[in-house]
């Protein structure tokens, strides 16, 4: 089909055919969608979801665009050897290079459409966050904000410039032929099957962080344990069609998300906010026994993911004193103190750590001695021998001594699975023999190689997405920087 051909009444809605089908309407879907379409070729965004304002994990979005953890306007160089450092070398250098080359142009390409940010706090990693912003009161509050206005003035412009997002299509197989995927067949809502012929297909439908059986054999023994903190979409069809179409795909242990109140596994009030992260990283986080299982001092990512690796991710409580609930637990955002409780989530205090282990359903010998362990590595500088050790590079330690002493039943909170379908630097899908599987491309949370290792380094995924969405399209288009 003709690049230039944008005329869609010639199309046979019962047998599709387009220069591009994209498997998936999130920001990664819709950016690269708009810009093929700006580059003359025929598109269709096929979406599972059959509402008009379908909600995905970017409605829902915080709307925070940083790279690691920094502001994406530092020098390329530099922020290079931040992904890499953050993700402990995980990373494939040239998707590290690739994020951090173009964060800022992505961002400058969402502005010229009429997208509008601002600086979210002091933090240079808030330099740009979506308008208005997202984080704004207990529960989701998204009709009108951030991901919402985002998503809905890329379709905008996706009509305008004659592409299509087809609702309640749902992509099922990859159309291979001589190793080259020549499109994609889709169940619409009455069950019809037909098939989507196109010259390339982007996969674009996020992670499996919503598919209990992908979530059992890769995140978590027990994922209904594990808190949904996502719009409860993610099921990871991309990732499924790709490995059996041949394709390759990275380490798929880690996710990003956050530690969340026990209590959010029945009450949606409480996700994605507040999260316990401010005090666990100071403080130590205990199972059923009140013995410590991380390094708290890795931050909330990483403890949260290794809270979903537990026999019993929901037999884990963060304990800290007076002093922490006062102070580390009142920072940031909708902090836990005072919307923990305001919530309706559970905050436990006695005036020793015997009385809280028998509140909090903690072993009283196991919690005193492994906070009496702890306190006396932090006062004699033995932190890193304790078992697990505790480092101190990222977040210092604080004593448990100022009564009364608090117990938070803590739960992982899941927003995206990091690992996914492995790419090139041009985003084509990689086989299991090595080498571009032709006509085959990924962007957004449907890729791996970038983010995880040993810690779950987060490297962003909203510039993920939207840098690797405008790549592959670049690329197909013939637009990408040689």
């Amino acid at each position: 089909m003709s690049a230039g051909k944008t005329d869609w009444e010639e199309f046979d809605m019962e047998n599709l055919s387009c220069d591009v089908a994209i498997v998936g309407g999130g920001i990664a879907g819709l950016i690269s969608g708009l810009r093929c379409a700006q580059g003359g070729k025929k598109v269709l965004v096929l979406e599972r979801l059959k509402d008009e304002r379908y909600v995905c994990n970017t409605r829902l979005t915080g709307g925070v665009f940083h790279c690691a953890m920094t502001d994406i306007r530092t020098p390329v160089n530099e922020l290079v050897d931040i992904i890499l450092q953050a993700t402990d070398g995980a990373a494939d250098p040239a998707l590290a290079r690739l994020v951090a080359g173009n964060a800022r142009r992505a961002v400058n390409w969402l502005q010229d459409l009429g997208i509008r940010f601002v600086r979210g706090s002091a933090d240079p990693w808030h330099s740009f966050v979506l308008a208005p912003p997202g984080i704004a009161q207990l529960g989701r509050q998204w009709e009108g904000r951030a991901g919402d206005v985002l998503m809905r003035t890329l379709e905008a412009e996706l009509n305008r410039h004659q592409g299509k997002v087809l609702r309640g299509h749902e992509a099922k197989d990859l159309i291979m032929a001589d190793g080259t995927c020549r499109g994609v067949k889709v169940a619409l809502a009455d069950g019809q099957m037909i098939e989507v012929e196109s010259e390339a297909v982007i996969l674009a439908d996020g992670g499996f962080q919503s598919n209990p059986r992908m979530l059992e054999e890769h995140i978590s023994p027990q994922p209904a344990s594990v808190v949904q903190r996502n719009a409860g979409t993610g099921m990871g069809a991309g990732l499924r069609m790709a490995l059996a179409a041949g394709a390759a795909a990275s380490d798929l242990r880690g996710f990003y998300g956050h530690i969340l109140s026990r209590a959010a596994l029945q009450n949606d009030q409480l996700w994605p906010y507040p999260w316990l992260d401010e005090v666990a990283k100071r403080y130590i986080v205990v199972d059923a026994g009140g013995r410590r299982f991380t390094d708290e001092g890795q931050g909330g990512i990483h403890i949260a993911n290794d809270i979903a690796r537990l026999p019993r991710p929901d037999a884990t409580t963060v304990i800290c004193d007076e002093d922490g609930w006062n102070g580390p637990a009142t920072e940031r955002f909708l902090p836990a103190n005072p919307n923990l409780e305001k919530a309706g989530g559970t905050v436990l205090r006695a005036a020793s750590l015997r009385e809280l282990a028998a509140l909090a359903d903690i072993d009283p010998d196991g919690l005193a001695a492994t906070v009496d362990d702890y306190n006396a590595a932090l006062d004699h500088g033995r932190l890193a021998q304790l078992q697990p050790a505790r480092s101190t590079s990222k977040y210092s330690a604080l004593p448990i001594r100022k009564a009364p002493f608090y117990a938070l039943p803590a739960a992982a909170g899941i927003t995206y699975t990091m690992g996914g379908v492995l790419i090139d630097e041009r985003c084509q899908v990689q086989s299991q023999q090595g080498g571009p599987i032709a006509g085959l491309y990924a962007a957004g949370s449907t890729t791996g190689g970038l983010e995880g290792g040993a810690h779950a380094g987060y490297v962003g995924g909203l510039v993920k997405a939207s840098v690797t969405a405008l790549h592959c399209a670049e690329v197909i288009t013939g637009a990408a920087a040689s």
